[in-house]
């Protein structure tokens, strides 16, 4: 088996993927174990691709996978995924803001026996207010949901036991996630300093309206995490706090009636009642009923989050 599969994803990156192409190659021959190159084309609109063509005419070890457009960096890394052979998978930055040369370090981490190794840009190059002061505090946040503490979830720059992640199904936002799905699976899990450059080519795909989707699947995440085996706790429990609030509004009714002898025909609260003991039930049962129709209808036909265009290299399993 293939040691080492490096996954990078790549969006409108044409004038950065050979430099970054020839540092990754001369770390990992320096490192001196079997690799292999992934490249995950996703719907660039530059010449990125043909690049990439280019590399793989020259260079058998470096695959090339085109998606059909733009799916986002999470299904361009599950693409990545799919196709990578070894025993340790490396995704990256195609900006060039991770560093090759902390691949090495993040790999004898591994080899320590963590199944996971978290890369954190302590020193991180990018705006104050518009990356780091948000980054800190989803980084907070998401710790203290999911309750594997790391100081950088957002960093692409990670290394996995391939078998940590084969069977983790990928949607959204959520590859930032990775380690603490998997550390539910029972992934050891660690972090380690790496190196982070400002951007040397290209412009940044994200701003702080990407912080509002990591919030929505780190919801997702958490539910995940503590009710995808028993997901009546979380929608019961709030149809059961519902019909609570409507049981309070309906008695407080009745009191009015026999002791003041309003009319509760004519009183407001007996409609927030009704309005409240029905959206308990209908929260409950179409809660339930919508999260079991969208995990079986990906999950019983093994659905992808992405479409494949064309590949170059890469050799079908099976």
């Amino acid at each position: 088996m293939m040691e080492i599969s490096v996954i990078i994803p790549i969006f409108n990156e044409e004038k950065g993927v050979l430099p970054l192409y020839v540092k990754l190659k001369e770390v990992l021959e320096r490192f001196g174990r079997e690799y292999e190159i992934i490249f995950v084309d996703d719907g660039s609109k530059d010449r990125s691709f043909e690049v990439l063509q280019e590399v793989t005419c020259k260079d058998g070890g470096v695959i090339a996978i085109q998606l059909r457009r733009n799916f986002g960096q999470t299904a361009a890394l599950a693409a990545g995924f799919d196709a990578a052979s070894g025993k340790i998978v490396i995704p990256m930055d195609g900006d060039f803001q991770n560093d090759p040369e902390d691949i090495p370090g993040l790999i004898l981490k591994i080899e320590e026996g963590y199944d996971i190794v978290s890369g954190w840009r302590k020193k991180r190059r990018d705006s104050l207010f518009t990356r780091r002061i948000p980054s800190f505090f989803a980084n907070r946040l998401i710790s203290w949901m999911t309750g594997v503490h790391l100081h950088d979830y957002g960093c692409t720059l990670k290394a996995y036991r391939a078998e940590m992640i084969k069977n983790i199904k990928l949607y959204g936002e959520m590859h930032r996630f990775l380690p603490a799905l998997a550390s539910w699976q029972g992934a050891k899990v660690t972090e380690l300093e790496v190196r982070h450059h400002p951007r040397g080519y290209g412009r940044s795909k994200y701003g702080l309206s990407r912080t509002f989707k990591v919030f929505l699947d780190l919801i997702t995440v958490k539910f995940l995490g503590s009710f995808s085996t028993k997901p009546s706790y979380v929608f019961g429990g709030i149809g059961l706090f519902l019909f609570l609030l409507g049981m309070i509004s309906g008695t407080t009714i009745i009191l009015q009636k026999i002791s003041l002898g309003y009319s509760m025909i004519q009183s407001p609260l007996l409609h927030l009642t009704a309005l409240l003991i029905t959206l308990s039930i209908l929260f409950v049962l179409n809660g339930l009923l919508a999260e079991l129709l969208v995990r079986t209808y990906h999950e019983s036909q093994d659905k992808p989050t992405y479409l494949i265009k064309q590949t170059v290299n890469l050799k079908r399993k099976g």
